[in-house]
């Protein structure tokens, strides 16, 4: 995917600008998704979330959605789609193949830098634009699922999901019983979904991603398919902060999978930590380095907080088989 010939159409969702290719083989399709402020002239890897922007106004970040895939295939979760990053020329890749309303937003930046900005939800104006150096952008691609008529596939509103609001909370965040609500409700009172949701948790605090709103999964496998982890371009955004409501399923059920708690113990106690392993399995993409150091020592930091979480859960229960469950996935 690295190197594959440019983008053929294009898609515009949310504040992502979406560029398709065809795969060799022709099942499949990638995607390119440079979001505003991305280019290492403007989006550096030590850029951090500002401070005064909500988890819902923040950019999305390409390498985030790299690295996250690499956390999923080490976590042993397996359920994020192959994602590489990728140099692409603008002027060749992107400006000789745009039509309509996306040529119309490409410009000259007073720099003498080629930008553009497409058309979206919000960021996708002149102000956000992305800007070449001065042609050459940042971008991340990823495997392509297939079409939902061959794959049909569910979205589900995640039981957790945030207020998206500035004043108001969501019920699970003014509720520590919050948990025994979900486990009422189908598909959480039965099968593997609640446990999966507790995965999801991990991989999401491990990375700082607080914008887990809805998760998809196929409907041909029913209440045993897991849930598809996508989207993740607003992880890795706060290297010094740990967010610990993103944990909440864990430590509101007192749950985890045993297959999860054995994968976090074996990074904790070695040999070889979960900064290393990430660093070794990112070392041949071609943006690499993918995350900023302090990121890398994060995610070791973060390792240790969720097993302190789950140990807190174990000396508050009758019996630590009510807290670790063994379902064999």
């Amino acid at each position: 995917m690295a190197t594959f010939p440019q983008p053929k159409t294009r898609k515009d969702r949310g504040v992502r600008k979406i560029f398709c290719m065809p795969v060799e083989g022709g099942e499949g399709s990638c995607i390119i998704t440079p979001s505003p402020l991305q280019c290492d002239t403007r989006f550096p890897r030590e850029q951090e979330t500002l401070k005064n922007h909500f988890y819902f106004t923040d950019f999305e970040r390409h390498n985030a959605e790299i690295a996250a895939y690499h956390l999923d295939k080490l976590l042993g979760f397996r359920r994020a789609v192959p994602t590489v990053g990728r140099n692409v020329n603008i002027t060749r890749e992107l400006y000789a193949l745009a039509q309509g309303d996306l040529l119309k937003t490409f410009f000259i930046s007073p720099d003498n830098n080629l930008c553009f900005h497409g058309k979206c939800s919000y960021y996708c104006d002149t102000a956000h634009a992305i800007c070449g150096s001065p042609d050459m952008i940042e971008g991340s691609f990823a495997i392509f699922l297939p079409g939902k008529e061959a794959a049909p596939r569910k979205v589900w509103r995640h039981p957790w999901r945030r207020g998206y609001h500035k004043r108001r909370k969501a019920q699970w965040e003014v509720d520590d019983e919050y948990c025994e609500l979900v486990k009422e409700v189908h598909p959480y009172n039965e099968g593997r979904r609640l446990l999966d949701l507790m995965d999801m948790a991990v991989l999401d605090f491990l990375m700082g991603n607080m914008d887990r709103h809805h998760y998809e999964t196929f409907k041909m496998f029913g209440n045993y398919s897991a849930p598809l982890h996508l989207d993740h371009g607003r992880g890795f955004g706060k290297a010094f902060h740990d967010e610990i409501s993103i944990l909440a399923p864990i430590y509101q059920c007192c749950l985890i999978r045993h297959s999860t708690l054995a994968t976090l113990l074996r990074f904790q106690n070695g040999p070889q930590r979960l900064s290393e392993a990430m660093r070794v399995s990112m070392s041949a993409d071609p943006l690499n380095p993918i995350l900023w150091e302090p990121h890398m020592r994060a995610l070791d930091r973060r390792v240790n907080i969720i097993l302190q979480i789950v140990r807190e859960c174990i000396n508050k229960s009758v019996d630590p088989v009510h807290v670790v469950i063994n379902d064999f996935h």
